[in-house]
Formats: structure tokens, C-alpha cells, sequence
């Protein structure tokens, strides 16, 4: 996902729960650049979410069979106000890097780029009619899509959270 350049996104975000890929319970308003709650007593994580070098994240079922797909914090604040989104196709065939959809904002467009490889299991329809929601929860209710995992090996090359903070910090 191309970014536009710009040095600081402040952004606050309440973190509501995505059904079955649960991740972060968050009880302090207090958030960094990314979003994220800077006390990290205020997590509890079950599954841990992992970052491309593109800004879209994966975060992995119990089983790690399946994921949900969707684009960072940062992604999300230097896009500006999302309008547009373009879901992937059911049952779609994809590799690591493969593009599965596009976002696009008054800013610009940017391709969605899969983390991994697999099939399309479920996108997330209300992002047509409420395209915004990736604005306000890009990480939570904003998730793009889902996909069952061909290769589980491939998330264990992304970044965790403290390596994708100092990623968007360079």
C-alpha cells in the first residue's frame, strides 16, 4: 500500500472486537501514532497481529488456519477519508503480495495487498455501504477480508507491533 509522505498521524481509536479474531482489550483513552493504547498494561492480547512493510496487518484464528486482513492505523490516517473500497472476490486464489482490493480516499488510491497466501473466505460487505469505517477502526470493524491460510509459515516473516512502530518511525 503506497502512503503518502507525512511525518506524525495522530489518531484515537476505541478498539471494538472483531467477531472470532478478538486480539486487544483496550482500558486507557491514552493511544500513539498507530493507535495504540502506550499503556501496555491496558493489553490483554490473545492473538498477536503481524504487519506487512506495506501497513496491512494479519491477525490469525485460534487454530491459525484463517486470518482477517485489513490496513494499519498509519495506513488509515495518511490516507485521509476513505470513500471508496474495493473488496476481493469470494473463493479468490491469492499469494503473499498479491493485490485484493483497492482503498480509495480524498487523498489518493491504494492497492490492498495480502500478507499471505490462500483463498478469500469472507470480505467485509459493510465496507461498501460505510466505507469510512476503515477511518474509524481500520484495525477492528474495518477489516477488509478473510482468508483461509494456504501457507501458515508465511506470518512468521511479518513484523510484530514494536518492529512495525519502529518501521513507520524510519
Amino acid at each position: 500500500m503506497a502512503i503518502p509522505a507525512q511525518q506524525d498521524f495522530p489518531v484515537t481509536i476505541k478498539h471494538k472486537r472483531v467477531p472470532e479474531f478478538s486480539s486487544l482489550s483496550v482500558s486507557s483513552s491514552a493511544s500513539n501514532n498507530l493507535g495504540h493504547s502506550t499503556d501496555q498494561s491496558a493489553y490483554r492480547i490473545a492473538y498477536e497481529k503481524k504487519y506487512t512493510k506495506d501497513h496491512e496487518w494479519i491477525e490469525l484464528n485460534d487454530d491459525k488456519t484463517q486470518g482477517t486482513i485489513g490496513i494499519s492505523h498509519y495506513a488509515a490516517s495518511a490516507l485521509g477519508d476513505v470513500v471508496y473500497v474495493e473488496l476481493p472476490a469470494l473463493d479468490l486464489e491469492v499469494s503473499a503480495g498479491d493485490s485484493i482490493g483497492a482503498v480509495e480516499s480524498v487523498k489518493s488510491a491504494s492497492d490492498i495487498m495480502t500478507p499471505v497466501s490462500g483463498t478469500i473466505v469472507a470480505m467485509n460487505e459493510d465496507l461498501e455501504a460505510k466505507p469510512g469505517t476503515i477511518n474509524k477502526s481500520p484495525e477492528g470493524e474495518g477489516w477488509i477480508a478473510r482468508i483461509q491460510i494456504g501457507d501458515a509459515k508465511e506470518v512468521d516473516g511479518l513484523m510484530g507491533l514494536d518492529e512495525y512502530r519502529k518501521h513507520t518511525e524510519e
